[in-house]
């Protein structure tokens, strides 16, 4: 059996890599997110109850409760511990003796003490992802490292310990959950976008950051955007169960499988680190005879097999075809899939019921938990076995030890993580066993197992919702406020930013998918622009002078929703509706009545807040600036009148409902307070258009 210990160098590397890029985008944002002046304020988070301080760090576990200690308040010690955790991951990335447990350890606290803090803006499913991912690391992560390994005559690494494989297993484990729930999620959704098979014709252009090839991809045929959703189910159902396949070459088919998935994600959606830590996860279906060059030579240069060699590799190929006939039958039967010779092109459709699918849901739930059950014994077995290889008592009591620990812990973290995966199906989560239930009760908040399904519901199926902030002095004359990355602006292009979180970006996405009074943060984010907080108009804009307010705050501030679209190829420029041509921007657009909004609340000009930094945090901070989107590329709008359409469910778990904020914020006296008045007429729609086509959609 091949050894893992070059996939498992491979994961820390990768692990460590997406801390980097986690806590360097959170070290640029903390000001204006959680800073005295930003939009919620970290500090209101850790408020002493009159608790016991070990108690008070079991309930609440986070280091920020020792920043006072330092001389500092919550946002500069989140500061502090987001420099250390990118200093850190770094040096784990570069230097083999930095991947240590300890290290993992640290980042793994440094991360979940800032999502104890971080609020919605860290309510999404990959920093939940990264906690758990950053915590199976610490285990798989070596207590000291060895010097070398040699090859055994049995084909184990001398000097490599019997448990190593255990906690590299629950990574195998933890991309099975996220792979098979993010697939069985969009059909028990019930999603009309899902299961008619036209997700993607919307995805492209209707995903909170789209990049520039999302464009192109857009503009595919229908019947490939189909057909692409047919792949996405067999990627994400069908293959996950052959991560534990006894076969090596199923296993390396499902890794190809889910990088090819993971990539085109990348290219066409700025899903900041989530799909490199997905990446990151698929080093578990690897082993060191499939990465080493070294290894794959030597295996050419092998003599013929034995018969009962030769037998096994017979058996195992007809297994490997078996289970690829399988896959193809039931991806042609359940979604219908027929060759239009005439048109070149392939149909596809779905062929079951919601009944049928939930039945078959119910029937393979516990089924997969078994799977996992069989794998991680055969798993325990074969440390067993290692073990027993072990020579020199002192040695093999010392691997009996550490055994010990890391195959209870295997187990503990197996059965606690039973408990979300059987969400996806409600009828199995409550046949559980109940020791199961209490044990992921009393660590929940550790977030060490969590559920997961991404993109359940798919929104925006009329037209992108955006809200666009605008600010007046006067309120007749109104300027609009633009964000660097989310779209706004028509003439500009959606830029490239992965793996960074503009997060302030990603919740404004949600603002137009919901009534504002689900997002307080938003009333919030009105009153810094009001008084014109520095940290927060750095979200907005990192170069303060592209502000248009930034020499004197605006005296109203008002939120409008529009639609977007991709336009179509060929419109370069001119209308897409019958008329003379016109200039490709700005197109004439209508604005939205929000009733009076000449209200006679004024303000006296006030000038621009600044954020006092702590010392050399504060000297880091333009090293670290996220860099601004590329310089317009392409104009084009229209507006249109069409009602308000009502969104669907959010596509990521835990995420609260943020507003809809197709409302005017304006300013009272005294600044202590904001109005939100309810719009009263038809939303404005507007077209996002692209490089290569600068009209609107007729």
């Amino acid at each position: 059996m091949a050894g893992s210990r070059l996939p498992r160098q491979l994961f820390l590397q990768g692990v460590a890599a997406v801390f980097m890029f986690a806590f360097a985008s959170l070290y640029t944002q903390i000001p204006g997110l959680y800073g005295a002046e930003g939009i919620l304020p970290a500090r209101r988070m850790l408020r002493p109850q009159g608790k016991g301080r070990w108690q008070q760090l079991w309930e609440t576990p986070t280091l920020l409760w020792e920043a006072p200690t330092l001389g500092l308040d919550t946002a500069q010690g989140l500061e502090l511990l987001s420099l250390l955790g990118t200093l850190l991951a770094l040096g784990a990335l570069l230097l083999r003796r930095l991947r240590h447990l300890l290290i993992y350890l640290v980042l793994w606290a440094a991360y979940l003490s800032a999502c104890q803090v971080g609020q919605v803006f860290l309510y999404f499913q990959w920093d939940s992802l990264l906690l758990e991912t950053g915590f199976l690391a610490m285990l798989v992560a070596p207590l000291r490292q060895h010097p070398h390994y040699k090859q055994a005559p049995q084909g184990a690494l001398a000097g490599a310990l019997p448990h190593e494989g255990l906690p590299f297993w629950l990574v195998r484990w933890l991309l099975f959950r996220l792979m098979f729930a993010s697939g069985v999620v969009k059909l028990t959704s019930r999603c009309p976008a899902w299961w008619g098979l036209t997700a993607l014709t919307y995805h492209y252009e209707t995903q909170c950051l789209p990049t520039p090839a999302s464009w192109f991809a857009h503009h595919l045929p229908v019947w490939l955007h189909k057909l692409s959703v047919v792949a996405t189910f067999l990627i994400e159902i069908a293959v996950p169960p052959l991560f534990f396949a006894p076969v090596r070459r199923l296993r390396l088919a499902a890794f190809y499988s889910q990088v090819l998935l993971q990539v085109l994600i990348i290219i066409t959606g700025n899903y900041n680190f989530f799909n490199l830590l997905t990446l990151v996860l698929t080093t578990a279906l690897l082993d060191d005879e499939h990465l080493a060059a070294k290894s794959r030579n030597s295996q050419r240069r092998k003599t013929p097999a034995s018969w009962p060699k030769a037998l096994l590799a017979m058996l195992s190929w007809l297994l490997e075809l078996t289970t690829y006939a399988l896959l193809a039958y039931g991806t042609v039967h359940y979604f219908g899939l027929e060759i239009d010779w005439e048109k070149h092109t392939v149909r596809s459709r779905t062929t079951f019921t919601f009944h049928q699918f939930s039945q078959w849901l119910k029937m393979v739930t516990l089924p997969t938990m078994w799977l996992g059950v069989a794998s991680l014994t055969w798993e325990l077995l074969t440390a067993l076995w290692r073990w027993t290889q072990v020579r020199g008592w002192l040695q093999k009591l010392c691997a009996a030890v550490q055994l010990s620990i890391f195959g209870t812990a295997t187990v503990a973290l197996f059965t606690i993580s039973l408990v979300p995966y059987s969400y996806v199906e409600p009828s199995t989560h409550g046949r559980l066993w109940t020791g199961a239930h209490r044990l992921f009760g009393a660590v929940e908040h550790l977030q060490l197992a969590n559920s997961y399904g991404l993109f359940r519901r798919m929104t925006g199926l009329g037209g992108r919702p955006e809200v666009v902030l605008e600010g007046s002095y006067d309120g007749h004359h109104w300027t609009e406020i633009e964000f660097m990355y989310k779209p706004g602006n028509v003439s500009r292009p959606p830029p490239l930013i992965v793996p960074h979180q503009p997060r302030l970006d990603w919740q404004m996405w949600f603002a137009a998918l919901g009534p504002h009074t689900h997002s307080p943060w938003f009333t919030s984010l009105v009153l810094r622009l009001l008084q014109g907080k520095e940290p927060v108009i750095r979200l907005l804009q990192n170069d303060v002078a592209q502000y248009p307010f930034h020499k004197q705050p605006p005296t109203y501030v008002r939120a409008q929703r529009y639609k977007y679209w991709f336009s179509q190829p060929g419109e370069q420029g001119t209308r897409a509706r019958p008329g003379p041509a016109a200039p490709a921007a700005p197109w004439p657009r209508s604005s939205i009545g929000y009733g009076n909004s000449c209200l006679p609340w004024r303000l006296p000009p006030c000038s621009g807040g600044s954020w006092s930094h702590w010392g050399p945090l504060g000297s880091c901070r333009p090293c670290w600036a996220p860099v601004p989107p590329a310089p317009p590329l392409w104009p084009g709008r229209r507006s249109t009148g069409l009602p308000p359409r009502r969104t669907r469910e959010l596509p990521a778990h835990r995420l609260p409902q943020p507003p809809t904020t197709a409302a005017a914020v304006l300013r009272p006296p005294g600044g202590k307070s904001s109005y939100v008045l309810p719009a009263t007429r038809p939303e404005r729609v507007r077209v996002l258009s692209t490089s290569l086509a600068l009209c609107s959609r007729t």
